[in-house]
Order: C-alpha cells, then structure tokens, then sequence
C-alpha cells in the first residue's frame, strides 16, 4: 500500500521556506502534519504568520502551526534579512491583516511525535534552536522520528553569510552542533548542492500560468524579489537557489542529489562561528551522516515541476 510521508517541518518563512511549504502542500506524496515555525529570515511572529497564510490558502488550516524559539541560545541580536527575502518575509507578499488562524502550543511537537511514531520525518530549514529544544525536551519520543533532513552547513565551498558560513549554522552554532550530535538516520543538505538548486524566470512564468496550482498568483512577485537580490550578489546568475526546497524534495527524492557519509561539526569560536567541517584523514571512521554533495540539476527542476506544474 502507498503511503504518503509525514513531515514535521521546522521552517523561518522566507521566500525559499514558503516555496518549501507550497511544495509540501501541493505534492501527493508528502502529508505535512505540523509547521514549527521560529526567528531566522524574519521574526518568530512574522513567520507564523507566513505559514498560517500559506496552509490557508491551500484550504489546510488544520494543519498545526506551533510557534518555536525567538532568538538563539547565545542571546546574541538576531540579523533578519529584509533585503533578501522582504520586510514580511515573502517578498512583496503581505498576508491579510485580518487574517485569524490559530497557533498551537509547544507540546504539540511531542503529540505529533507520538500519534506518527517510527512514521515521522521531521525536516528543518531554518536555524536549529527549536529542534535542539525538543531533543532537550522530548529525548524518549525523538527516539521514534524515522529520520531527520537538515537544510545548513557549506563543505569546503564558500558560505553566504561569511566566507566560511551558511546562514542556518551561523545563527546559532551550538544548537546546530546538538542536533547533529542527536539525530539519528541525518540528511544534511548544505550549499554545495542548494546553491546549484536554481529556479529560472522562464520556470516561474510556467509557474504562475498554472491553472492548478492555488499558489500561481504569487509565485512571479515573489520570485522578483527574490531574483533582484541575487543578480546583484551573483551578475550572471541565471535564477535564484532555492535552498530550502532542495530540502523538502529531497524526502520523497533522494536520488536528487550524490552523498558522501560522515559526522559532521559545526564551530562555535568567534572568527570561525558557523564553519561546517568533517574530519576527510584516512584514519578517522566516516560516520553515518549523510551529506549531499552533488545535485542532479535536470533532475531536480523536472521533479519540481511535476508538483509546481500539475499541467506538466
């Protein structure tokens, strides 16, 4: 019997968490069962907001929106990027303000846990202060996730915030370090594959063409936003990555992508904070962390497009 793949995902919606969440929402084969949503792109607030928005508007306000951490463990001032992904967080897309929807509380994480038990796949693209609470708060019923996905980290290639740090990681290292200290069955998807994962104009037009798709209307202005940021850091750029989608898709689509296995670290000192890193001597034992390395790009953009493009 086909059964569709739980999800819990833990997102800061961000244009490229929202474009995760549509495609969440919109493919068959994946049944999102709770949003945990935190700071990161944008505040905790906005973010909750961003995500009731987006399960309303697919007509699943069912779907538990629990909110999560507010700052970091470091107590350090948390950097939002409004240039990146808009004052609101989806771009020039403003959810109504209105708009009623109700968040659920924190336990919700370990009722979720429970009811899917050995079945859920909990999936973070954002940063991992809130995940490494439940671990902290929840250690018995962690136990029972089938498997985890992690969007962070940049192996031996650039960062985004720093030259050796991507944003996830850098946001709050420590609690990055305890999860991929705890959680079992990991997927890592760090930039050496995200950053190739880039949606064109060309794809988006066909996007917002879609009669099928309840989040057509948005998909060009936000990717407008998203795209001018990025044709000013990157001249020649032929799209925009879409970091946290690679993510989501990755659950249903592992062959997206070529692996190498191996615990990963995160650094926590001040001139190297956020450096991802994995001990390549001979001697040392790889480990069971799975880190994606190379993406099948055609690949990727036809599998995103069966889902985006139902017409397709």
């Amino acid at each position: 019997m086909w059964m569709r793949k739980k999800i819990l995902l833990f997102c800061d919606p961000g244009i490229d968490d929202s474009l995760a969440i549509m495609y969440a929402m919109l493919d068959p084969a994946l049944d999102l069962v709770g949003i945990v949503t935190g700071y990161g792109n944008i505040t905790r607030e906005q973010a909750t907001a961003n995500a009731a928005y987006l399960v309303q508007l697919a007509g699943r306000g069912d779907i538990p929106i629990i909110p999560g951490a507010s700052s970091p463990v470091q107590q350090e001032d948390v950097i939002f990027y409004p240039e990146i992904h808009g004052k609101e967080g989806i771009g020039p897309i403003r959810p109504p303000a209105d708009m009623e929807y109700h968040i659920y509380p924190f336990d919700t994480i370990r009722t979720i846990i429970e009811r899917y038990k050995n079945e859920l796949i909990i999936v973070s693209t954002g940063r991992s202060t809130t995940l490494a609470n439940v671990f902290i708060l929840f250690p018995d019923q962690m136990e029972f996730v089938q498997s985890f996905y992690v969007m962070g980290g940049a192996f031996f290639v650039p960062g985004n915030v720093t030259a050796l740090a991507e944003a996830n990681f850098f946001g709050d290292p420590t609690s990055s370090n305890y999860v991929l200290t705890f959680a079992q069955n990991l997927t890592i998807t760090p930039l050496n594959v995200t950053r190739h994962a880039v949606i064109t104009p060309g794809l988006v037009d066909e996007i917002a063409q879609s009669k099928k798709n309840v989040y057509s209307f948005m998909i060009a202005p936000i990717f407008k936003y998203y795209y001018r940021f990025y044709k000013e850091k990157t001249p020649g750029i032929k799209g925009a990555p879409i970091h946290d989608l690679l993510t989501v898709m990755l659950v249903k689509n592992p062959d997206l992508v070529d692996y190498i296995n191996y615990d990963a670290n995160v650094a926590e000192g001040i001139e190297t904070k956020g450096l991802s890193y994995i001990d390549v001597r001979p001697s040392r034992p790889k480990g069971q962390t799975r880190i994606a390395i190379d993406l099948h790009y055609e690949k990727f953009i036809m599998r995103f497009k069966e889902v985006m493009v139902p017409e397709y």
